[in-house]
């Protein structure tokens, strides 16, 4: 096996993409990105393979700039924002053509993605490929997500893990390539797959970043934006690469959060809608994992608000695949006893 070390320092590229809400205090959010990019700017041999990649000239980037040159880090701008996605892609591409980067991890400049722990992911990917030299995606997996995001997140992106590991296993057995999970689901049934860090190999990082983006028809908010992290996954798994998850660490509770300028309804869905719409599941079939998981969820025990909520978010999804979701009253929410 590859000396860890040398990889991550010579052999691996961060990016930490970059946005700061209009009318937000941004000194909380400076503080944090900060601290960010000095962690992983002391991990490499030459920092400048950290790049910072502000989405939108508006929304960080004379924060950015400013913290690039106090660490070494690189520093690019989109000048429009469109969403995360965006961010990575640019970050990726600015760094794209240093062909002695073997990795790409794409992390949230929150301050709740631990620089110490990326040797881990690092690990875990040489390890999986020591057997089988192929590509790989490695997911920090979060041992809570109720802790960190709260009770009422935590339970949208269980939902949300959920569908799109029942797409995948759908795609796979229409392709007819396995869905390969021996290095993912040891602890859990489902993968965290909209964790905020992630460990790409070089081809994965082309498919998810590099390449054009197949947007199934959906708008850019639902693409760069609320399906980001899905996309990622998807794109990479699709290329061929080996699902791999490594725990990782989190604060009790996000530092700083976007979530709550969101339309968090309309953001689950779209976490739901572009993969199932680009791994081509039948609506009939999306609309039963949505039966199958929605009654499991705590989030039901919250009435009427959590029912409602997940009625919205039920609403949308079926409008998007081209389904009536008929009255609310004809939903039913599983077994009559537990």
């Amino acid at each position: 096996m590859q000396d860890v070390v040398q990889v991550q320092r010579f052999n691996t590229g961060i990016v930490i993409p970059v946005y700061f809400p209009a009318g937000v205090d941004p000194e909380t959010g400076a503080n944090l990105l900060r601290d960010t990019a000095h962690s992983y700017a002391a991990l490499v041999e030459d920092s400048s393979n950290v790049c910072l990649s502000v989405d939108g000239a508006a929304h960080g980037w004379e924060i950015a700039r400013s913290i690039a040159q106090e660490c070494g880090a690189h520093v690019v701008c989109s000048q429009d924002n469109k969403g995360k996605l965006n961010g990575v892609r640019y970050g990726v591409e600015a760094l794209w053509e240093r062909e002695e980067l073997a990795y790409f991890v794409e992390v949230d400049s929150d301050g709740d993605h631990f620089a110490n722990e990326l040797l881990n992911l690092l690990r875990a990917a040489l390890h999986a490929r020591a057997r089988e030299d192929e590509q790989v995606l490695v997911l920090g997996r979060r041992l809570s997500k109720h802790r960190p995001m709260g009770f009422l997140r935590g339970e949208l992106e269980e939902l949300a893990d959920r569908v799109l590991l029942d797409a995948l296993s759908y795609y796979a057995a229409q392709s007819g390539a396995p869905l390969r999970l021996e290095y993912a689901t040891t602890l859990e049934e489902y993968p965290d797959f909209h964790s905020g860090f992630k460990l790409f190999s070089r081809a994965a990082a082309r498919a998810a970043f590099i390449d054009e983006p197949v947007k199934c028809g959906v708008g850019d908010d639902a693409y760069f934006r609320h399906a980001c992290e899905a996309v990622m996954t998807v794109e990479a798994l699709l290329a061929g690469a080996r699902l791999v998850l490594v725990n990782r660490s989190t604060f009790n509770e996000q530092p700083v959060t976007t979530f709550g300028l969101l339309n968090r309804e309309r953001l689950v869905a779209d976490k739901m809608i572009w993969p199932c719409l680009r791994l081509g599941a039948p609506p009939h079939f999306v609309a039963q994992w949505l039966a199958n998981h929605l009654p499991r969820l705590q989030l039901n025990t919250l009435a009427p608000q959590g029912k409602d909520e997940l009625l919205n978010i039920r609403r949308l999804v079926f409008e998007a695949m081209g389904m009536d979701a008929g009255s609310d009253e004809a939903v039913h929410w599983g077994p009559l006893f537990v």
